[in-house]
This record gives structure tokens, sequence and C-alpha cells, in this order.
């Protein structure tokens, strides 16, 4: 029994260092995409944003996804971007924390609202709405696209998740309880 109890205490603390780490995935714009006349503002405003989130942007032919610094966002200038892509499904990894700025590159769909300000926090942060404030990101290179579903949690709009103390309570209800009986 003592045996019993030490698996399950070590299962208990093992969930508990690796759920938090989990990162979310967020679809921009939820079921809109990435498109023109989205209110990306509102699309953030209740959202967290952290260190090892990523954003996914589903689009169709006709648009980019491009990372520029804050006067380019602000201006919607086009040429100077940090990194493009126009595959359709762009990935981008929320590696550092501050101000990320996204804008489509198509001559008026930035002037038309296809635009993201995302604030990151640290991984263990929570965040504010986006307010088009900060410094820009200091990311550079082409974003990766992908079609392959990530590993870690994945969240189409709210970025939710399962409390960690609920999931090893469950965990340990399991190991404590079921296994015994078989």
């Amino acid at each position: 029994m003592a045996f019993s109890n030490a698996l399950v205490l070590g299962l208990f603390v093992a969930i508990n260092m690796v759920l938090p780490t989990l990162a979310t995935v967020y679809s921009v714009g939820d079921t809109s995409g990435w498109a023109a006349g989205a209110d990306y503002s509102t699309w953030t405003s209740d959202k967290t944003f952290a260190v090892g989130d990523s954003l996914v942007f589903n689009y169709g032919a006709g648009h980019t996804v491009d990372e520029v610094k804050e006067s380019d966002y602000k201006s919607c200038t086009t040429g100077n971007s940090l990194s493009t892509d126009s595959s359709g499904k762009t990935t981008i990894a929320l590696k550092t924390a501050g101000t990320h700025y996204f804008i489509c590159s198509v001559p008026g769909h930035c002037s038309g609202g296809m635009k993201l300000a995302v604030t990151v926090k640290g991984a263990a942060s929570s965040t504010t709405p986006s307010s088009g404030k900060g410094s820009p990101s200091t990311t550079t290179g082409t974003p990766t696209s992908t079609t392959t579903t990530p590993t870690a949690k994945t969240d189409s709009s709210s970025g939710d998740s399962l409390s960690p103390f609920v999931a090893m309570l469950i965990v340990s209800w399991i190991f404590y309880y079921a296994l015994p009986l078989v």
C-alpha cells in the first residue's frame, strides 16, 4: 500500500509539472479565419497569450501574413516585413514576450482591417487585451507553414484549458481506485 501511495504521489507531481507547460494554439479569427472585415481587436480581447503559444492563420488565396514592426503596423506599410507567408495556413510560434504585429500586405487589406496586434507575456503570466502599443517582436525569419496537428493542447478560440489540479485529481483517482481492481 505504501508503494501504491508513493506511486500516486509521484505521478501527481509529474503531471503537475507537465500540464501547465502545454502551449495553446489559437486559430486567428476563429471560424472567420484571416480575412478582410474581421475585428481582430475584439478577437484578442478575451485571450491570454504566452510565450510558447502559437497563432494559426487560415486564409484563402490573395492574402498574406506578414510580421511587421509597430510603425509599419500603424501605417500599414508593406515591404519591410520581418517575415512573410502566403501559403494559406501559417503557424506562428510566439517565442518572445512583447507585442507582435501582423498585417496582410495585399494593397488595401491592412487598411481594411486585416491587421493583428498580440501582446505576449512570459509563459506563466496572464495578458491584457492587445492595445497596439509596446515594442515590436525581434523574431526574424520566415514563419513556419504546417498542416500537421500540434501535439500540445489545441483550442480554436478561447485558449481555456483543463485545470492542472483537476487533471491531477482524475489521474490520482484512476491510479488509487481503478488500477487496484485490475
